[in-house]
């Protein structure tokens, strides 16, 4: 069964195990990424083939919010400093509890302002820099 982006919640904790809603978000990244392709194609073969490499772990982690600016200084006061991150899928009565799925790291967090136009609502971009690999737990 197909199952709503709705419910999709941003968490931090400083330690790991106590965690917290952070932030609003409009949109969240790709959890895990592909694996490099190593082409080992010889020179009796008629077309490449490859073999799975190192998995790049998607990268910077963009989350885009809508500009506010308690949640802007909030990032912005926490760059510098590695906290444990999460998506949790999922609440009990609006308070978000993860019983669809968490995808939790460790990383540095950054805020920037988005450029906008005429008749546009202001939104940031959160990233992440993840020094941790992804996990996922089912709830």
């Amino acid at each position: 069964m197909a199952t709503s982006t709705i419910h999709s919640y941003l968490m931090k904790s400083d330690d790991g195990t106590t965690w917290a809603k952070w932030l609003d978000i409009k949109d969240y990244p790709d959890m895990f990424g592909d694996p490099n392709q190593i082409q080992a194609t010889t020179l009796s073969d008629e077309e490449h083939w490859y073999v799975p490499g190192v998995k790049d772990n998607s990268g910077m982690l963009n989350f885009l919010a809508n500009y506010d600016a308690t949640d802007f200084n909030t990032v912005k006061s926490a760059e510098g400093t590695e906290a444990h991150f999460a998506i949790w899928f999922g609440d009990n009565a609006g308070t978000p509890d993860g019983h669809n799925g968490k995808f939790s790291w460790q990383g540095f967090p950054f805020a920037k302002l988005n450029a906008k136009g005429v008749d546009e609502v202001r939104e940031m971009t959160v990233g992440i820099v993840p020094t941790t690999k992804i996990t996922f737990a089912a709830s």
